[in-house]
């Protein structure tokens, strides 16, 4: 166990969060919270101690938006819950099919995902938020019509895409006081639903609302330079660096679609986009409010970084 700190260096934390603070006031700030930042769900029982995990987890990152939230700053929350489909399915004897890494999806399949996405793990993010107070107030992208989808590929089935963010329900929810929570199901045009990626979900938002940050938690510690090597993560990177990795393969994998999604945000005007561990306790108060992030930051080439 960390040794307690004492007054002295309880006070140097909060003397080195408070510009961030006095910063940030007022400022939108778009968390994308993937579904393998829980414990992840390999289709066997949970043990009691994964489910302690999982809740832990939960309830640490819970406390990190609603202190954003009482300090002043405009948390969205975007989620996914990829992992927690896979096991339902698993459940329900239903083979997941792939196509270039992305998940094949059937009526059935959209309906499996909708059932997690908006009955399960939007209301576990909910009701994690809302032990602090009447704060989060879960909703889809159907909602309001917030988020217009069209279909990526017909070999797909309902995978959507973004077509266009209508944020007039998020900044309504935001002049309240409130913590939108938004699960990534979405209709087109003629009231069809899609599955849409949760990252793409988050930068599409992010731009739409001119947030100051957009901040993806996810299971790894940030963008490396190489990507077996753990202790090569980058601390910054420009978004034109970001494509060089891209076309070269450094970037790889379950990455790009992160890594993708914040160079489009950050190039729409999104100041700065954030990759970090989310399984680490408090890892959005650190990248957020110290001044050594624990993630990688994205931001504009030719930017002076402050």
């Amino acid at each position: 166990m960390s040794p307690e700190l004492g007054p002295t260096e309880r006070a140097a934390v909060l003397v080195e969060a408070l510009p961030y603070i006095l910063r940030f006031w007022g400022k939108v700030v778009v968390i994308k919270y993937g579904g393998n930042v829980l414990t992840p769900v390999d289709g066997e029982p949970m043990t009691v101690g994964e489910l302690a995990g999982e809740t832990e987890a939960l309830a640490s990152f819970a406390q990190d938006v609603v202190l954003m939230r009482s300090v002043g700053m405009l948390p969205v929350v975007v989620h996914g819950g990829g992992p927690q489909i896979g096991d339902l399915m698993a459940k329900l004897g239903k083979v997941p099919e792939f196509v270039d890494g992305m998940r094949v999806t059937d009526a059935e399949t959209l309906e499996i995902a909708s059932m997690v996405l908006i009955g399960k793990v939007n209301r576990e993010i909910v009701s994690a938020m809302n032990v602090h107070g009447s704060l989060a107030v879960g909703l889809s992208g159907e909602d309001a019509n917030m988020i217009t989808a069209t279909a990526r590929d017909a070999a797909l089935g309902f995978v959507g895409d973004v077509e266009v963010v209508d944020p007039s329900i998020l900044q309504r929810l935001l002049a309240q006081g409130l913590i939108p929570v938004v699960a990534t199901i979405a209709g087109d045009a003629k009231g069809q639903s899609y599955n849409i990626n949760a990252d793409a979900v988050a930068g599409a938002i992010a731009a739409a609302l001119h947030a100051e940050k957009l901040v993806c938690l996810t299971d790894v510690t940030g963008l490396r330079a190489d990507p077996d090597d753990p202790g090569s993560r980058l601390a910054q990177i420009s978004v034109d660096e970001i494509d060089a990795m891209v076309a070269s393969g450094a970037a790889s994998s379950g990455m790009i679609p992160k890594v993708e999604a914040c160079a489009r945000a950050v190039r729409a005007g999104v100041p700065r986009a954030h990759i970090l561990d989310g399984r680490v306790p408090h890892a959005l108060l650190l990248e957020v409010f110290s001044d050594k992030g624990v993630g990688t930051m994205i931001y504009r080439q030719g930017e002076v970084l402050a």
